[in-house]
C-alpha cells in the first residue's frame, strides 16, 4: 500500500470517529460571528489558502462581508455568469466539478469506481412516488470545492412539485471519501426537491456534508441544521418565493461545500459529449440537449 492510500484510510476512517454534526454545528455558529476581528481572521485564512475569484463577486473586498457566511455564500456581480438560452438546453446548476455523469442502470447510480448506490436509497421515504420516475435515466453528481461560488440555480425553468428532508451522517464528500465510503449520497444528511417543466420532471439533490453548517432554499430558508434530525416533508407555498423558477434563477445554497446531484428521466436528454468526471463547469453552462 503506498503513501497515499494509507493517508487516504486514515483520512476516510477518522471521519467514522468524529462527531460530524458537532463539528459541524460549531462550523455553523462560527461562520455566523460578526464580530470584525473574528470573521475577519476566518476571511483572511481562506482567501489565502483557497484564493476565489474575487473579481466575480458583487462586493469585490473580502472584508466587507458581515460574516465568514456572508462572505462564502456571495452573490455574483452582473454578467459574471451567461445561462444559456436555449430551451433545449439544461444548463448546469452550478460551480464546481463533475464526479460522474452518465445514466442510470436500473435504479443503480454510480459513486466512484467500482461503488454505486440506488434511487430508491438516495431518495429514502419518497422513493416509492418518484423512483419510477428516474429509473433508467441520467444523473449528474457535482461536486462544490471550497473555492466555489455556493449558490444553486436552475438548470432548467421549472415548477417546485415536491421537496423533502433526509436526516443522514456528514461525511465529506470530496473524491478520497467517495471512493471508499460505500453509499455515500444516501447516507449522508440531503434536501430533495423535484421539479416539473411541462412533461419533464427532474430533480435537485442537496447532498450535506462534515462542514457543512447548513443547506437553504429560496422557499424554505435554512433546512438545516434541524432539531430533531428526522425525515420532514417540507412546504410547498409561495410564502418566501414563487413555485416557478426561471432557468437560471438561484433556488438554493449551501454554507459550506459540498455535492448537488441533478436526475432526470429516461429518453429526454443527451449530455455534452465532452463532459466526463473530472470536467470543470460553470454555472449557466450547456450540460445537456433536451430530447
Amino acid at each position: 500500500m503506498s503513501a497515499d492510500d494509507t493517508r487516504a484510510r486514515l483520512f476516510v476512517g477518522l471521519q467514522y470517529l468524529l462527531p460530524q454534526h458537532l463539528l459541524s454545528a460549531v462550523v455553523h455558529w462560527l461562520a455566523r460571528v460578526q464580530l470584525s476581528w473574528v470573521k475577519n481572521a476566518l476571511i483572511d485564512n481562506f482567501v489565502v489558502n483557497y484564493r476565489p475569484d474575487m473579481a466575480e463577486a458583487e462586493e469585490s473586498d473580502p472584508r466587507k462581508y458581515a460574516s465568514f457566511n456572508a462572505f462564502f455564500t456571495r452573490s455574483l456581480r452582473p454578467g459574471a455568469r451567461t445561462v444559456n438560452p436555449s430551451p433545449a438546453t439544461l444548463v448546469a446548476p452550478v460551480d464546481g466539478t463533475v464526479s460522474q455523469i452518465g445514466r442510470t442502470d436500473g435504479s443503480s447510480l454510480v459513486q466512484a469506481k467500482g461503488l454505486t448506490y440506488s434511487l430508491e436509497s438516495l431518495l429514502d421515504e419518497a422513493a416509492p412516488a418518484w423512483a419510477p420516475v428516474f429509473r433508467d435515466g441520467a444523473f449528474a453528481t457535482l461536486y462544490l470545492a471550497p473555492n466555489n461560488y455556493h449558490r444553486i440555480h436552475m438548470p432548467l425553468a421549472g415548477t417546485l412539485q415536491a421537496a423533502w428532508y433526509v436526516p443522514g451522517q456528514l461525511f465529506s464528500v470530496n473524491a478520497t471519501t467517495a471512493a471508499q465510503v460505500p453509499a455515500l449520497f444516501a447516507r449522508n444528511e440531503r434536501v430533495v426537491c423535484v421539479f416539473s417543466d411541462g412533461t419533464l420532471s427532474f430533480a435537485l439533490v442537496l447532498v450535506g456534508a462534515l462542514f457543512v453548517g447548513s443547506m437553504s432554499t429560496v422557499w424554505h430558508g435554512d433546512v438545516t441544521p434541524r432539531s430533531p434530525r428526522v425525515r420532514a416533508s417540507l412546504a410547498i407555498d409561495f410564502v418566501r418565493a414563487g413555485l416557478k423558477l426561471d432557468k437560471g434563477a438561484e433556488m438554493g445554497r449551501f454554507n459550506m461545500g459540498s455535492t448537488v446531484i441533478l436526475l432526470l428521466p429516461p429518453g429526454r436528454t443527451e449530455w455534452q459529449s465532452e463532459l466526463a468526471a473530472g470536467s470543470a463547469i460553470r454555472m449557466g453552462q450547456a450540460l445537456a440537449h433536451l430530447t
